[in-house]
C-alpha cells in the first residue's frame, strides 16, 4: 500500500520508521513534505478544554475516521489562568494529557497558543485581570510580553517531550490570531517561544487581515479561511456580506468576510510575498456558531462546496474551523463565553455553554451529515495528495461573479504534465443555481462528453490518472491495488481508459465488485461510509415525560447592547422563563451514549440539573441536544426553562426556525448516538 500522509505519520509516531530521528517536515510553495514526500493534509479544529477529558480518545479516533490527519487546537489563556498566577492544567484543561492522547492515536497537532485566540471566548481568551495592568495588549508592550512569556513557559511544561522532534505530536504552533498590526509583534512572540524551548518544524499565522508590516519570509506560514455565513455580522437579514465568494473558484487566497465585526471592511489584498507560500487554510467553516442576534443555519452542502472550491482553487491543506464542537468549561469568576459587556472582543453575545458550531462532529461528539459528506474528499486528499499537490490551478470560468449569478458553470482545474482534476461547483448557499445544459469541458487536451450538470452538483473528475483517460465520476481512494470511484448524482458515469476502452452509463456495484478490472464504482452514500467499521444510527429510544410547572412571566424588552446588536437575556430575565420538569428514566443513565433531544418553540432555552446550568440553546431550527452521560451523578430530574419568541426582536432567524410568538415544548425524546 502506498504511503499516504496518514500512513507516514502513523508509522513515524509509533516508531516504525526505520530511522533514529523523527521524519523531516519541510515545505515549499506548493505543499508540506514528509521526508520529501508531498502531502495534502486535512486539519480539523477541536478545543480540548471544551470537551471532558475522558471523551478525548474516542473523539480523536472519530476525527481520524472522518479523514482528519492533523488536529488544531487553541490554548485559551483564560481557561488556564483565569485568576492571576493560578494555572490550571487539571481535568479538561489538562493539555499534556490531551497531547498524550493525540500521540497515542498517532494524530499530529498544531497548537494555537495565543495570547489572543478569539474562538468566541470571553475577551478572545485574554484574562480579565490582564486589562488591569495598564499595558497595551497584543503589542510589544514590555509588561504584556512579560505576561505572555509566563503563559508560554506554562504551556511549554505541557508540551515538553511531546514536540515533533521528540517523537511527539506537536508539529507546529500558531501565534496570536487575526492580527493586523506589525509583524514585529508576531516575531516577538515567536522569539519568546524559541527562547523557552519550542522547536517545531514550522510555525503559522492567520493570513488575514493584511499586516501593516510583513513577517520576514519563511518565519510563519500564512493560513487562510472562508465561511458560508457569520454570526458576527451586525445585520439581521439573510445572505449579507461577501460570504457568497466562498462558493466561487478564484485565485485570491483569503476572505473579506471573516470577523467583520472586529476587522471592518477588508480589501482583497494579502501581504506581498505571501503568494510564495503554499496555499493552506486553517478556518474553512465546518459550520457556524449562533450569536443571540444572528443565528445562521449551515447546510452540509455549504461546507462540502467550500472545501471542494478551495481544493480546486489550489489549496493543499484544508483546515476546518470547527471540525468538532464543544461546550465551554465553567469559569470561577465569569462565564467564559463571548459577551458584549466584557472588557475586550465585546461584539456578540454567545451562549454560556454550547459551542456546537454545527460542526461535522457536534458538541457531544454526534456524527452530523457533513461528517460523512466530507469523507470522500478527505480520502481523495490522502490517497491522491502527492499527485495533486504540485498541480497548478487554472480558472476558465468567470471569477468574482456577483451573488447568485447563474449565467455560467463555475469550474476550475488543476493540472501538471498532462494529468489533472476538473472541479465543478454548481452550488451557492441559498441561491438555487440552475442546471447547466450542454456543458463541454476540455482539460489537458482531453474533451469530456457533453454534460448536463444538475442544480447543486459538486464534483471532481480525473484526467489521465491511474490509467483513466477521463471519467465523469469522482476518484475517492486507491487502496491495496483497488481504485474506488463515486457516482455523481444526476450525471451518467462514463469511464474512458487510456487503453481505449470506454464504459458508458456505468452503474455502481459497491466496494467489493469491480465494474472494470480493479475499479469499483460506489454511490455517494457508499463512498461516504467507505472503510468505516461502524456507522452511528441516531435511533430514537422513546419519548420522555415532561410537565410544565410555571408559565412564562412578563416579556422582556430586547435591547441593543454596547456593540449595537441585540443583547442576550440576563439572569434576571431567566427568572421570567416558562419552566418544565423533565423526569429521567433510570435506564437513560445506564447507557453511555444516550442523548436528550428537545424540540421546542421559543427564543432560547436552558437546561438545569439540580439548579446547575448544564446546557443552553439559541433556537435556530435544530433541536436542543444534551448528552445524558455528562450529567452529574445522582440527578433524577432536569429543569427546562424557555423564554418566549417575540415578533419584533432585532434578531436574524433562519428559514428553518419556528418564529411563532410564544413558547412550548413540542417533544422530548431520547436518542442513541
Amino acid at each position: 500500500m502506498r504511503k499516504t500522509l496518514l500512513t507516514i505519520l502513523l508509522l513515524a509516531l509509533v516508531g516504525v520508521v526505520a530511522k533514529a530521528e523523527a521524519p523531516k517536515v519541510t515545505w515549499d510553495k506548493y505543499s508540506l513534505m514528509i521526508d520529501g514526500r508531498r502531502v495534502v493534509p486535512v486539519m480539523g479544529e477541536v478545543h480540548y478544554s471544551r470537551i471532558p477529558a475522558d471523551e478525548w480518545q474516542r473523539e480523536v479516533r472519530k476525527m481520524k475516521e472522518g479523514g482528519v490527519t492533523i488536529i488544531a487546537t487553541y490554548v485559551f489563556w483564560n481557561h488556564v489562568e483565569e485568576e492571576e498566577g493560578i494555572f490550571r492544567w487539571d481535568g479538561q484543561r489538562d493539555l499534556r494529557r490531551f497531547l498524550s492522547v493525540c500521540r497515542d492515536e498517532q494524530m499530529p497537532v498544531v497548537l494555537r497558543v495565543g495570547p489572543f485566540c478569539h474562538g468566541e471566548v470571553r475577551n478572545g481568551g485574554i484574562p480579565d485581570w490582564v486589562f488591569s495592568k495598564g499595558c497595551k495588549v497584543r503589542s510589544q508592550d514590555a509588561v504584556f510580553l512579560s505576561l505572555v512569556e509566563r503563559l508560554y513557559r506554562q504551556i511549554f511544561t505541557q508540551v515538553q517531550g511531546l514536540q515533533w522532534k521528540d517523537g511527539g505530536p506537536v508539529i507546529a504552533a500558531q501565534f496570536d490570531n487575526e492580527y493586523r498590526g506589525s509583524g514585529d509583534y508576531l516575531m516577538a512572540l515567536k522569539n519568546i517561544a524559541h527562547g523557552i524551548g519550542f522547536d517545531l518544524p514550522f510555525y503559522t499565522r492567520t493570513g488575514w487581515p493584511e499586516l501593516s508590516k510583513p513577517v520576514p519570509y519563511g518565519e510563519m506560514l500564512p493560513l487562510y479561511g472562508d465561511y458560508a455565513d457569520g454570526f458576527w455580522d451586525k445585520e439581521t437579514k439573510e445572505c449579507v456580506g461577501n460570504y457568497y465568494k466562498a462558493f466561487q473558484f478564484k485565485n485570491f487566497r483569503s476572505s473579506t468576510a471573516i470577523g467583520t465585526d472586529l476587522l471592518g471592511k477588508q480589501e482583497e489584498k494579502i501581504n506581498k510575498g505571501d503568494e510564495q507560500y503554499p496555499y493552506f487554510t486553517c478556518e474553512l467553516g465546518g459550520g457556524m456558531a449562533t450569536a443571540y442576534h444572528r443565528r445562521p443555519y449551515i447546510y452540509p452542502e455549504d461546507t462540502y462546496s467550500m472545501a471542494l472550491v478551495k481544493l480546486g482553487s489550489g489549496s493543499n491543506l484544508l483546515g476546518y474551523y470547527m471540525y468538532h464542537g464543544g461546550a465551554n468549561p465553567e469559569g470561577k469568576l465569569h462565564t467564559l463565553n463571548e459577551v458584549q459587556t466584557s472588557p475586550a472582543t465585546a461584539n456578540n453575545d454567545l451562549p454560556v455553554c454550547t459551542y456546537d458550531f454545527q460542526a461535522p462532529l457536534g458538541e457531544f461528539g454526534q456524527t452530523n451529515e457533513s461528517y460523512y459528506r466530507l469523507r470522500p474528499l478527505h480520502l481523495f486528499m490522502q490517497d491522491y495528495g502527492e499527485l495533486l499537490a504540485p498541480m497548478e490551478a487554472s480558472f476558465p470560468s468567470p471569477q468574482n461573479v456577483q451573488k447568485g449569478d447563474d449565467s455560467a458553470l463555475r469550474w476550475a482545474y488543476r493540472s501538471k504534465d498532462g494529468k489533472g482534476f476538473v472541479f465543478i461547483n454548481n452550488y451557492e448557499r441559498l441561491q438555487n443555481l440552475s442546471a447547466k445544459k450542454n456543458v463541454e469541458l476540455e482539460v489537458c487536451g482531453v474533451k469530456l462528453p457533453k454534460l448536463t450538470v444538475p442544480a447543486g452538483c459538486m464534483a471532481v473528475f480525473p484526467i489521465g490518472i491511474d490509467g483513466i483517460r477521463y471519467a465523469t465520476c469522482q476518484l475517492v481512494a486507491r487502496r491495496n491495488g483497488m481504485i474506488y470511484m463515486m457516482q455523481i448524482k444526476g450525471i451518467p458515469s462514463t469511464i474512458c481508459m487510456q487503453n481505449g476502452k470506454t464504459l458508458k452509463n456505468v452503474k455502481p456495484k459497491g466496494a467489493n465488485t469491480p465494474v472494470y478490472k480493479n475499479i469499483c464504482l460506489l454511490t455517494q452514500e457508499e463512498a461516504e461510509k467507505l472503510f468505516l467499521d461502524s456507522v452511528a444510527k441516531h435511533d430514537v429510544l422513546g419519548k420522555v415525560t415532561f410537565t410544565k410547572v410555571k408559565e412564562a412571566g412578563s416579556l422582556r424588552t430586547v435591547k441593543k447592547g454596547r456593540a449595537k446588536v441585540a443583547e442576550a437575556p440576563g439572569e434576571q430575565d431567566w427568572e421570567q422563563a416558562a419552566v418544565y420538569k423533565i423526569a429521567l428514566d433510570e435506564t437513560a443513565r445506564q447507557s453511555a451514549r444516550q442523548m436528550l433531544n428537545i424540540e421546542y418553540q421559543g427564543d432560547c432555552a436552558r437546561l438545569y440539573a439540580d439548579g446547575r446550568l448544564v446546557a443552553d440553546n439559541f433556537q435556530y431550527g435544530r433541536p436542543f441536544l444534551y448528552g445524558l452521560w455528562r450529567l452529574p451523578a445522582g440527578v433524577k430530574e432536569l429543569e427546562l426553562r424557555i423564554l418566549p419568541m417575540q415578533s419584533d426582536m432585532p434578531v436574524y432567524l433562519p428559514r428553518e426556525a419556528d418564529k411563532t410568538p410564544g413558547e412550548s415544548v413540542k417533544s422530548i425524546t431520547v436518542t442513541i448516538e
